[in-house]
């Protein structure tokens, strides 16, 4: 979601052109990237023209005309203390089935961070694929962190396992390597692999 009168923003400007660039990452992913402005149409293919002329850059992406703010209302984008048309800068990761995952919400004098955006949709699918969790700092590629057991023979069990190979703190925090089909099917997990 970008705010009004966009076109004029410097730093929404810098983002567009990064997620352009990043869209070959996206959708190695299974993604798809989709903009969201309160601006009209015109405004936007003025922008995107604006753009084009002076960095050669063609922004590779839907931007839906939101012009009364309806679709950002929704999704509480619209920041209503501050003003009725100007919108916080949100990211959200909406899965396959329609659901939010993730919301990123940014000021207007920060840039977003698209690594970390990547990121986060890979440790979504690596936990989805995995059923573990990815831990603080995760990078495609480490272990997981395994759901915790739910007995206490399974507790035992899993503090043994980790006195013996060293993969957890605790029967609460422990790891495994992440299943060769998250690693190897992207059809299955959508993975992104060339970070490793």
């Amino acid at each position: 979601m970008t705010p009004k009168d966009v076109y004029f923003t410097p730093v929404c400007t810098t983002e567009m052109i990064a997620f352009t660039r990043a869209q070959k990452y996206f959708q190695e992913l299974n993604t798809e990237l989709l903009g969201l402005s309160v601006d009209s149409n015109s405004s936007h293919l003025a922008w995107m023209y604006d753009i084009y002329c002076k960095t050669g850059i063609k922004i590779s992406f839907p931007i839906i005309a939101d012009r009364n703010g309806q679709i950002a209302r929704k999704y509480g984008m619209i920041a209503n203390d501050i003003s009725n048309t100007e919108t916080v800068r949100n990211v959200f990761i909406i899965d396959d089935k329609g659901i939010v995952r993730t919301i990123l919400i940014y000021p207007l004098n920060v840039g977003r961070f698209i690594p970390e955006i990547i990121r986060t949709v890979q440790a979504l699918q690596m936990a989805d694929c995995s059923k573990g969790s990815t831990a603080a700092n995760w990078m495609p590629g480490q272990p997981v962190i395994v759901p915790p057991p739910k007995t206490f023979a399974k507790l035992q069990t899993r503090n043994e396992e980790i006195e013996k190979n060293g993969n957890g703190i605790s029967w609460y925090l422990s790891f495994q390597e992440p299943p060769k089909k998250c690693l190897e099917n992207k059809k299955e997990c959508n993975r992104l692999d060339k970070t490793k």
